[in-house]
């Protein structure tokens, strides 16, 4: 007897299933006569974006994708927001915190180039050790600082996990990914011929990757800490105390929600370069004024 997951899962992978049809029957000028409306394309290539890889064309795993950035982040970032925290715990959240952004920037790199695991595994352990270090560095500092108050150092505090993951997470970006920069990316014509490899294309990809990791830590890592010091004054919040932990990651979802589309957004996955800022060969090679590269996510 099929247990309601199992009926779950053979129900997702049939949908799955509808979609890649769809699209194909699209390609291949089938979709008006199968009566497919423009709605129905547009979600299907939604799914099919959310969930497949654009260069390998294999699934990225559920917590890796961009889709499962917000369900999966935000306990992690409910728990580097927590106060009074050892440096136990301060090792234990930054950790895990770029273990999971190192996947998701394998995940949801550009894939045009194989990389050996050995490289993934230089660029985690760069990654890890330079948030870990940034995070343990700054709160040291703060606890040794003289002049400040109880409740100032307090909330100095909150505010130091921003820099730390956002120095951390450009460093991870550029460790994991640095191999793009000696083996280039492929650059495509409109019509997805390959012309060549292009290390300027990597450069300026993994340039925008590493501002939108600057961008998207600050509404997650700056906003709730604002508002829950606000928020602690409260009288409710001192009569039922235990509320503090579900006020707190429900703060943090709403900023993860907010500040992930923004992010991603400023550079578009796929973008644009003009064949005049591309290696000379590359020049030579087509007679295109702009070529296509994936950026990455």
């Amino acid at each position: 007897m099929p247990t309601a997951r199992s009926r779950d899962r053979r129900g997702m992978w049939r949908r799955l299933q509808e979609v890649l049809q769809i699209l194909e029957d699209f390609e291949q000028g089938k979709s008006t006569a199968n009566g497919v409306t423009d709605k129905e394309l547009w979600e299907a290539l939604k799914i099919k974006q959310a969930i497949f890889h654009p260069d390998t064309g294999e699934k990225v795993f559920m917590p890796f994708r961009m889709s499962g950035f917000i369900p999966f982040g935000t306990p992690i970032v409910v728990g580097i927001l927590l106060p009074n925290q050892t440096l136990h715990s301060i090792v234990f959240w930054q950790w895990l915190n770029q273990t999971h952004n190192a996947c998701v920037n394998y995940a949801n790199r550009n894939a045009t180039k194989p990389t050996p695991t050995s490289k993934f595994i230089e660029g985690y352990i760069g990654a890890v050790g330079s948030a870990v270090s940034i995070a343990v560095g700054l709160n040291m500092l703060i606890s040794r600082a003289k002049g400040f108050s109880p409740a100032t150092r307090l909330l100095v505090q909150r505010f130091v996990p921003f820099p730390a993951i956002a120095c951390g997470s450009v460093c991870n970006v550029l460790l994991m990914r640095h191999g793009e920069l000696s083996d280039g990316i492929d650059v495509l014509q409109a019509d997805g011929c390959v012309v060549g490899s292009s290390r300027i294309a990597a450069k300026q990809a993994l340039l925008d990757t590493s501002l939108t990791r600057i961008v998207l830590p600050m509404p997650i890592l700056v906003l709730p800490p604002v508002i829950m010091a606000w928020l602690e004054k409260k009288r409710f919040l001192k009569v039922w105390p235990a509320l503090h932990l579900p006020l707190q990651a429900l703060v943090c979802t709403a900023a993860f929600g907010l500040a992930l589309p923004v992010a991603i957004s400023l550079f578009p996955q796929f973008s644009q370069i003009a064949v005049s800022k591309l290696e000379p060969e590359i020049q030579s090679s087509t007679t295109d004024d702009m070529l296509i590269y994936n950026k990455g996510l």
